[in-house]
Order: C-alpha cells, then structure tokens, then sequence
C-alpha cells in the first residue's frame, strides 16, 4: 500500500470516528428523545437543527469522498478491516471527551484490534 493510498483510508477512518463524535455530542446536549408520531417534527428539528449533529453529518459526506478515492487504490478486502482503527480512536477519544470508561476488557479486545490491523496493512 503506497503513502497515499495509506493516507486515504485513515483519513477516511479518522472522519468516520469523528462523525460518531459529533453525533454523540449532539445527542448529549438534545438527551434522551423517543420518535413518537406527536413528537415527530419536535425531535426531528432538534435534531436537524443541533450543530454537533449537523458536522457529524457533514463529515461522514466527506468520509464517503475520501473512501470511495481510497476505494480505487486499495483493495476492499484490505481497506474495509482497517475501519477497525476507527474502534481504537473512539474508545480513547470517548474516554477524554465523554468521561466513558476505559476497562481492561476494552483494551485486550483493542489490542487484538490493532494486531489485526497490522496484519492486514502488512498483506496489502
């Protein structure tokens, strides 16, 4: 896999991962909604209208760019596995921004994550 090619996917794993971020966040300053037919059009322009959620959207837009371009240069059977980072990335920035906790379990299952990642970069 060449520099660019390399380049692409993260780029794309590290938008996707901050997609889920933002939207999170939105979710966190709306709080618990339930789409109910009386609260449809309510919730739905809170939603539509919340900033957080709004650039999470906007990154994925930009995600699905940048991966269908990693998409002519990389094989899918390699690229796809390497959305694995993007668990890796949450996990940690989950951690920092939202007070989310970090168990040992986690972290053995990421380990496997980045072993898994380094295999399949490695076949590439």
């Amino acid at each position: 896999m060449t520099a660019v090619s390399f380049a692409l996917v993260l780029t794309g794993v590290l938008l996707n991962a901050a997609a889920q971020l933002l939207l999170k966040a939105g979710t966190n300053r709306i709080g618990h909604f339930e789409f109910s037919t009386t609260n449809l059009i309510p919730v739905g322009m809170q939603v539509a209208t919340q900033p957080h959620i709004i650039a999470g959207l906007s990154c994925y837009v930009v995600s699905v760019v940048v991966w269908i371009m990693a998409l002519s240069r990389v094989p899918v059977s390699v690229a796809y596995p390497l959305l694995s980072i993007g668990y890796i990335v949450n996990a940690f920035a989950a951690w920092y921004l939202f007070g989310e906790s970090i168990t040992a379990q986690k972290l053995i299952g990421i380990g496997f994550i980045c072993i898994g990642v380094y295999l399949v970069a490695k076949s590439a």
